[in-house]
Parts: C-alpha cells; sequence; structure tokens
C-alpha cells in the first residue's frame, strides 16, 4: 500500500488575502460565479416585486425588461462598462414604466461597483455621474414628486461608487504590500545563495591551501629520502633518512590536524572551538621552516605590529601558497625571500625567488587565483608574476581596515 501525501492547506489567513488580493479578471471560476451572482440578483428582484407595491408590480413587458437587465451580470468583470450600460438600458424604460423601482437596483448597483473597481478613478466619476443624470431624468419624468425618493437613489449610488474606489485601492495596496514581501523574499534568497557560494569558495581556498602546501612538501620529502637510499645504498646514511620520514610524519599529522579542523566546521554551524585561532603571523616563522626542511634556502623578515586577524590570516596563506610554488616550480634548493611590513596603514608582503620559475605549458593550477581571492577578501590586491632579472614574485597589500 503506497503511502500518499498531500500538499498542507493555506491558513485561513492565507485564504483571506489570497482572495482580497485577487485580480477579478483572473479569479479561478469568475464565468461561473458570475452566473450564479446574475442568478441569485434576478431570484432577488422578482421577490421584491411580487412583495411590493402590486400597483407596481411588472406586467410582461416589465418582468422581460427585469430580466433582461440581470443577463449582461454574467460578463461584468470582462466588460464592465458595456455591461453597466446593458443594465441600464434595461432598467431605464422599466423606471420609466413607473413598475416597481426597486426591484432592478441590486443588479445596477453591481454593475456600477465592478465598473468602480476595476477601472481608473476618473471614469469611475464620469460614470457615476452619468448614472445619476439618467436617474434624475427618468424618476422626474416619471414623476416630478419623487424628489426625496431620487435623493435616496443618488445617496446610494454615490455609495456604492466611492465604495467601489475604496476596494480598488485596498487591493492596490495589498498588492504593493505582497510585491514587496515577494521582492523581499527574492533578496533574501539571493543573499542565501551568495553566501552559500561565498563559503563554498572559502572552503575550496582552504582545502587548496592546506593539501597542495602539504603534498608538495610530503613529494619534495620522499624525493631527499629516495635520493638518499638511491646515491649509494652500501653507505646508507640511516640518520639522513630518518629525518626525511620524520618530516613527512610531521607533515602528514599537520594536514592531517588542519584538515580535521575544515572538516568539523562543515559539519557543524556552531563550533568557534572547533575552529580554533585564525592562522597569522607568527605562522609565519613555521612556513619558512618548513619550506627550509624541504630545501630551500628561505630569507624571512617580518615588521609588523597589531595586525587583523583576518588579515593576518589572508597575509598566512598567501605566503604559504608562494612557499608551496617556490619549493616546486624554483628548481633545486631555490633562495626566496619574505618580507612582511606595515606601511601606510595596510601589510605589505612580498614572496620572491630566483628560480626557474613554472615549466612553459604546464596546466595552471588554482594557486594564484586563490591568493589573488586571499587580497581581495580583506580589501587588498596582489600581483604575482616573473621577475625582470629572473625568478617569480608575489607581492600584495592589505589594508588594515579590510580585517575589522
Amino acid at each position: 500500500m503506497q503511502a500518499t501525501t498531500t500538499a498542507p492547506r493555506p491558513q485561513l489567513g492565507e485564504r483571506i488575502m489570497a482572495a482580497i488580493n485577487r485580480d477579478p479578471l483572473t479569479a479561478p471560476h469568475r464565468a461561473r460565479n458570475d452566473a450564479l451572482l446574475a442568478v441569485g440578483l434576478a431570484a432577488l428582484a422578482t421577490l421584491i416585486a411580487l412583495l411590493g407595491d402590486e400597483r407596481r408590480s411588472p406586467d410582461a413587458l416589465g418582468w422581460t425588461l427585469l430580466f433582461a437587465a440581470h443577463v449582461p451580470i454574467v460578463w461584468r468583470r470582462s466588460h464592465p462598462v458595456l455591461v453597466l450600460a446593458a443594465v441600464a438600458a434595461c432598467v431605464a424604460p422599466y423606471h420609466a414604466l413607473d413598475y416597481n423601482h426597486v426591484a432592478p437596483t441590486p443588479a445596477a448597483y453591481v454593475a456600477l461597483y465592478t465598473v468602480a473597481t476595476t477601472g481608473r478613478p476618473l471614469r469611475t466619476v464620469l460614470t457615476g455621474i452619468g448614472v445619476l443624470t439618467l436617474i434624475t431624468g427618468v424618476m422626474f419624468t416619471v414623476n416630478s414628486h419623487q424628489a426625496v425618493e431620487g435623493l435616496r437613489v443618488s445617496g446610494w449610488v454615490i455609495a456604492v461608487v466611492f465604495w467601489g474606489v475604496d476596494v480598488r485601492y485596498y487591493r492596490q495596496y495589498v498588492a504593493a504590500i505582497v510585491e514587496r514581501a515577494e521582492r523581499a523574499e527574492r533578496t533574501r534568497e539571493q543573499e542565501a545563495r551568495s553566501r552559500v557560494a561565498e563559503e563554498r569558495l572559502r572552503i575550496a581556498r582552504d582545502l587548496h591551501d592546506l593539501l597542495a602546501h602539504s603534498i608538495t612538501l610530503i613529494g619534495v620529502q620522499t624525493s631527499v629520502a629516495a635520493h638518499v637510499l638511491a646515491t649509494d645504498p652500501d653507505r646508507l646514511d640511516r640518520a639522513a633518512v630518518a629525518a626525511a620520514l620524520d618530516d613527512i610524519a610531521e607533515t602528514c599529522r599537520t594536514a592531517r590536524g588542519e584538515l580535521r579542523t575544515t572538516l568539523e566546521v562543515l559539519r557543524e554551524q556552531d563550533v568557534p572551538a572547533a575552529r580554533g585561532p585564525l592562522p597569522g603571523l607568527p605562522g609565519v616563522a613555521d612556513l619558512a621552516e618548513t619550506a627550509r626542511t624541504a630545501g630551500a634556502t628561505v630569507e624571512l623578515s617580518v615588521r609588523a605590529g597589531d595586525i587583523p586577524p583576518a588579515v593576518g590570516a589572508a597575509a598566512y596563506r598567501i605566503v604559504q601558497e608562494a612557499l608551496t610554488n617556490a619549493v616546486r616550480h624554483a628548481g633545486p634548493e631555490p633562495a626566496v625571500i619574505v618580507d612582511l611590513h606595515t606601511e601606510d596603514g595596510a601589510l605589505r608582503l612580498s614572496v620572491t625567488d630566483a628560480g626557474t620559475g613554472p615549466v612553459p605549458g604546464a596546466g595552471g593550477g588554482f594557486g594564484l587565483v586563490g591568493m589573488r581571492e586571499r587580497a581581495r577578501s580583506v580589501g587588498g590586491t596582489l600581483d604575482a608574476g616573473p621577475r625582470s632579472g629572473g625568478g617569480f614574485a608575489v607581492t600584495a597589500v592589505l589594508p588594515l581596515e579590510g580585517g575589522r
């Protein structure tokens, strides 16, 4: 037996608001509903005519005009002005023949109300004036002493017109509120998608910086161990091999710890303790030492005071990627100069080497892209490219205000 699921039914308040805000021209079952309305109004008119003054009870012509006045109500939403004109064309001679004057008024008021709710205010006012003129003329033609009755009917006409105009403005007001709410919802959805995209980009940068750096160092350290083993197997330098393997193990432990922190952040939303402190300038010395272990000659200079954590983390990751690229591309035992100092309200860093640079034609990675994104994340800029005298240089300017 298959389980069936049903969509949740809207609440009563939501259904009422939807009904109020619904466009009369696009409302579902409008023709059927208006046909039922016409039948109901015709039944009401018949009851009023039968229970009214017998002297004004309609004859065959009167009943024909009375029922004919209700037929156009079926199309009142699609052609409101034409429907009002058709109703008036039947009601005017009905009143002129001095039949029961109350019987056709509900249908006339409904037609007038429809014009007021669907048309512009100027058209509604002009239509109301025309209806008042017609009513006054007909009633004074039939009986010049019916001034009180004329005033009463005129009051109802004015009330219906103003009621329809008020409903029209209220529908516009509700529609504007709904539109603003929908626009705000779309804006929130766009902001949520933007935040998700930014978070995915940040995670991609973190994983790239972590894995690319660690894998590069492990590859270099493994090559050192293999070189030691292959150089002179008979006179094996066990201490050198052990040191290389220890370096590999330490790199793996560091990478595993950082990867675990990243995955914990991905799994949980509120884990400030798992995230730990952001890497910053104090960790640059460890990066330099790790690069030296991989065979590079690193000259490090850090002249910076109080640095915002975000700026320090961006600088750390940029230096990490630049050192990784130097170890990977600058040739054997590259000489690298790392300089970080504050000047004019910004942290300025440079990582330069005198190596051979990337192999021409080699496939590009995401390192340079990630470094530029790191710099932009704190409002900074980054330049990277070959040096005129040989080698490669990475320079960045990171405003200190960008990380506050």
